[in-house]
């Protein structure tokens, strides 16, 4: 088998089947062979392990993947890729490899159907324009989830620890921290990448939680995160007018102030200054 963390030989490859990197995917093939292997132990993959890989590219993180776990569902929506890495990683007979777009994949009968009943760890290079939509995916189908292990844009990273007062604090930073634990597993220099992007990236370990480890309780989830997604859409005005101006909730101004005043907050408040304990005793209060 070849080096695919090799770039000369992730370039050859290119050259021999006509790939390019396709922006309408938001592709960056990573071709350093340490951060592949760092990425691959900061995820913990042991032979024990269904992996689901997003967007495996030319295959250099999935080899990785195939030899340390026991299991590896890689979902590429590129179907121009799939030859290639069918061609590439032959010699794996632990590989699961579909031509697919994952916000569109039933990942909790997939998952039940290749896991035996295990969790999965999922590890990726996510393109940076559907960074959050795949995350919030993921987080939202966390029972079938153990940790997700992700490179993304370092800012979004950032975002995803981020807490209350940052102008980086919002929806992503309250939807991740509900669901999982955020450690900041290494920074990756631009220069790793063919094509090489305009920003640095970051891998990120998100450890998900049993729910009762969340780090606060709540029956009303689904109501929580809209009011959570109101707040934000509109950041710049006030809590009680993006809340209250927004389509899709029924709350008036008045029961946002009214809620507001018994938690002692004033009318002027926006949402980047609540915790996510806050708005959970906003949802409370609401409903």
């Amino acid at each position: 088998m070849s080096d695919l963390g090799n770039p000369r030989v992730i370039q050859q490859l290119m050259k021999e089947h006509h790939i390019s990197a396709r922006k309408k995917y938001g592709q960056n093939f990573l071709i350093d062979a340490n951060i592949l292997r760092q990425i691959v132990e900061a995820a913990e993959i042991t032979k024990e392990d269904l992996v689901l890989e997003i967007g495996p590219g030319l295959g250099a993180l999935t080899e990785q993947l195939l030899k340390a776990a026991g299991k590896v569902i890689a979902v590429e929506v590129d179907q121009v890729l799939i030859p290639v890495l069918q061609e590439n990683l032959k010699d794996y007979s632990n590989l699961v490899l579909l031509n697919e777009d994952i916000l569109k994949v039933d990942l909790d009968a997939l998952l039940q159907k290749e896991g035996d009943g295990r969790k999965a760890k999922v590890v990726a290079n996510l393109p940076y324009y559907i960074t959050t939509p795949i995350v919030a995916e993921l987080l939202e189908k966390q029972s079938s989830l153990e940790s997700i292990t992700v490179m993304v844009q370092k800012e979004v990273a950032q975002r995803m620890q981020e807490g209350p007062g940052s102008k980086a604090y919002g929806a992503l930073s309250l939807l991740v921290q509900y669901y999982a634990k955020a450690e900041l597993m290494m920074t990756v220099s631009s220069s790793c990448f063919i094509p090489k992007p305009d920003v640095d990236s970051a891998v990120i370990r998100l450890r998900i939680y049993e729910p009762k480890e969340r780090p606060v309780q709540t029956t009303h989830e689904k109501e929580m995160f809209e009011l959570i997604r109101a707040a934000f859409n509109q950041r710049r005005k006030t809590l009680l007018n993006a809340v209250g101006n927004a389509a899709n909730l029924s709350y008036s101004k008045e029961q946002v102030r009214e809620a507001l005043s018994k938690m002692g907050k004033e009318e002027t408040i926006r949402g980047e200054a609540l915790t996510l304990r806050e708005f959970t005793e906003l949802t409370e209060l609401l409903i």
